[in-house]
């Protein structure tokens, strides 16, 4: 993955609009990805699945936790991609508390396939889901990269969490300064 540009897809969002009315009040948005990433230096991590055990009770939370040291360390956004729809990204950061990081949600799995880390949770129910992993991009280039090991679409896995926590990040970033 080092080297390689990040995908250029369209993630359908949802976007707070006055305008709209209503008990409703958002409107859809498209977001080109490699709009996101264009010119800056971001974080981006990537999990199974909103209200799942240990992306809400860790890894999201973690990665809010630790906001502020990614951007003294010169980090311009922090994203958490999903295979999920913009609905239940927005209630998962609602529920979280989530302020900092921006959840991104990648509801056809079309970012997470480009990225190659698109498996099937189908032991799970799941269908289609991202493995986990994270990621430094500079404008638009992955310069550091942090997956866990095992990827497999049939559940031979625990869940692995640990590469791809905030902390190993937070290093590499020590060690490569924004230049």
């Amino acid at each position: 993955m080092l080297g390689r540009s990040v995908p250029d897809v369209t993630l359908k969002t949802r976007v707070r609009d006055e305008s709209v009315g209503g008990p409703n009040p958002f409107r859809w948005e498209d977001v080109q990805t490699g709009d996101l990433f264009k010119g800056k230096r971001v974080v981006v991590f990537s999990l199974p699945g909103a209200f799942t055990p240990t992306c809400s009770t860790e890894q999201c939370p973690a990665f809010e936790r630790f906001y502020d040291d990614f951007k003294a360390l010169g980090v311009d956004d922090v994203y958490c991609v999903s295979v999920n729809d913009a609905f239940v990204m927005y209630q998962w950061g609602k529920h979280l508390g989530v302020r900092n990081v921006k959840l991104l949600p990648d509801g056809s799995g079309d970012f997470t396939r480009r990225m190659g880390m698109l498996v099937k949770k189908d032991h799970l129910g799941f269908g289609d889901r991202s493995w986990r992993y994270a990621m430094v991009v500079d404008d638009g280039r992955v310069v550091a990269w942090f997956e866990e090991p095992g990827i497999n679409d049939i559940g031979e896995d625990d869940d692995p969490y640990g590469e791809t926590r905030p902390e190993p990040v937070l290093e590499w970033l020590k060690e490569h300064p924004a230049g």
